[in-house]
């Protein structure tokens, strides 16, 4: 991807690129997680990341969704979402924390992402450099 202005569809093949690979290295299924979140997609991102990983035969399930998503109502014009690390603190911190610790939830795959790039890289029209990083939280 090369439009800044898209940074969700930017790094969304990093994002399914590391859930394939967590899956992969610990042997594991999508239903091992009660909730699995991507940082800041938003809505198109968070498309394209399952779009990706249906090619690839892994299916996310109903709890897979994108805290860019999470974080507005769907009352709201906010298009396609938050964006920034923000919404994967905000979300953490003030949802997820929560219904962890009332035992809603006990496992939680949060995907967080980043893109490598500046005003000057950004005017080159090359692809932007992307990195996807997960964190399993888990209550014992």
């Amino acid at each position: 991807e090369t439009d800044t202005n898209n940074m969700g569809a930017a790094m969304a093949p990093a994002v399914a690129d590391t859930i394939i690979n967590h899956f992969q290295d610990l042997n594991r299924q999508p239903d091992y997680y009660d909730l699995i979140v991507t940082g800041d997609l938003g809505m198109i991102g968070l498309q394209m990341v399952k779009e990706i990983l249906k090619k690839s035969n892994l299916n996310m399930g109903k709890n897979f969704s994108d805290c860019g998503v999470m974080i507005f109502s769907p009352k709201q014009d906010t298009h396609a979402g938050g964006s920034g690390c923000g919404c994967s603190a905000v979300v953490l911190s003030g949802y997820i924390l929560n219904k962890m610790n009332s035992g809603e939830l006990k496992k939680v795959l949060l995907i967080g992402s980043g893109a490598l790039h500046s005003p000057t890289s950004a005017l080159q029209g090359e692809s932007i450099p992307a990195i996807g990083h997960a964190v399993s939280v888990e209550m014992i």
